[in-house]
Formats: C-alpha cells, structure tokens, sequence
C-alpha cells in the first residue's frame, strides 16, 4: 500500500528544475545534460510529477519527467523519459504512484501507447511496469553509455468509451461519426503484437525503483 502522508503535485516550473536533477542525476547511471531536462519539462510540464514526503517539505523525494507527441505511424504517443525515488524513501509506494498519475495525464491527452525503456537487469523497474500493463516490446542492445542493454516497454492504450448518454433517440442527438470511428480503428490496427514475457509479481514492498 502507498504512504497516505506523499504529497504528489505536477512540475511547477524552474523552481523545480534543480531538484528534479538532483534526483535523476543521484540515482540514474545515464548522464542527461540541463538542456535535456528543459526539452522534457518546458515542452510537457503538465505530464512531469513530483513527490514530497508529507504536505511541509520543500524538497521532493521522488520525480517522472515524460512526453507526449506524435510518432511514425502513431499519431498520439507519450513517452517515460525518467523515473526516480530517493533511496531513503523507497518502498512506499512511490514509483507506482508516480507513474500512474503520468499515464492519467497523458490519456487525458489522448494518448494511443506509451513507451520507455529501463537497464534489462533493473528487475524492481520491470516488475513495476508490467504491474501497470506495460509489454515487453523488444531488448536493446548495448543501448546506454555503460554498455548496458535495454528494453522497450509499451503500454496500448485504448481509445475512450464512446458517449452513449444521448444514444436513447433524442432530437438533436447524433451518432459518432464515421471519421472518429475509423481514426480508433485505425490507431488499433496500427498496434504491433506485443508479447509479455512474465518478470516477478510487483508490491511496494519491492519499490526499488529508479528507471530511465
């Protein structure tokens, strides 16, 4: 179960530029130059989270910075760019909470997939996704600076129930049309067949989470 006492809030701004850098740059083996943060956090501030550790702390302990755009043949696709909770403050539920109220965000924008990749052997990162519906698409080899290899997570994403609250003949009530309709079909027919490989069940017991 999550601690009741986090405080979650959306990136706010410059102000929390340094602490989100603190965070990843403490915890990731990847190195991300200021301009990359500011790329993330100035273009979708609105899908970038911090976590405190009650409602009176000034310095959070937990950040996902993400992205939302267009790709290739996926007119909609959000992307997980980092992942990281402070060590001392693991195993309470943060990592999910963090990643749950992004992907909230990014499908009230209409997102079809979202996609990350994390170090293959980063077992806590690979448990928690595919506790949240997230694939394993494909391994990249020798994908970071380190040499490590890399997977690439997806999460499909459904499209939204159509609204039937006018659908009991009504004047003035119309059916979807069929440009909306064939613009799902077409985002579903799209999506490649994934294929899960099972990793160990997730719990927060097991929340030792820092991911790219």
């Amino acid at each position: 179960m999550g601690d009741s006492n986090i405080v979650y809030r959306q990136y706010n701004g410059e102000s929390d530029l340094p602490h989100v850098m603190a965070l990843v740059q403490s915890e990731l083996s990847e190195p991300y130059v200021i301009y990359t943060f500011r790329y993330f956090l100035h273009e979708w501030p609105h899908l970038s989270f911090l976590a405190y550790p009650d409602a009176d702390a000034t310095v959070p302990v937990g950040a996902i910075v993400c992205k939302q755009s267009a790709h290739k043949s996926i007119s909609n696709r959000g992307y997980i760019a980092m992942l990281s909770v402070d060590k001392r403050h693991r195993k309470r539920g943060i990592a999910s909470s963090l990643v749950r109220q992004s992907i909230e965000a990014m499908k009230q924008g209409g997102v079809s997939e979202i996609m990350l990749e994390t170090e293959f052997d980063n077992y806590a990162a690979l448990s928690l996704y595919e506790s949240l519906g997230f694939i394993r698409e494909k391994r990249l080899y020798r994908f970071y600076l380190n040499g490590k290899d890399a997977f690439r997570l997806i999460l499909v994403v459904p499209p939204p129930p159509i609204d039937s609250d006018d659908s009991s003949g009504s004047e003035g009530s119309s059916p979807p049309s069929n440009s909306s309709m064939l613009m799902y079909q077409r985002q579903r027919l799209r999506a490649p067949p994934y294929r899960a490989i099972p990793v160990i069940p997730y719990s927060d017991d097991e929340d030792e989470v820092s991911s790219r």
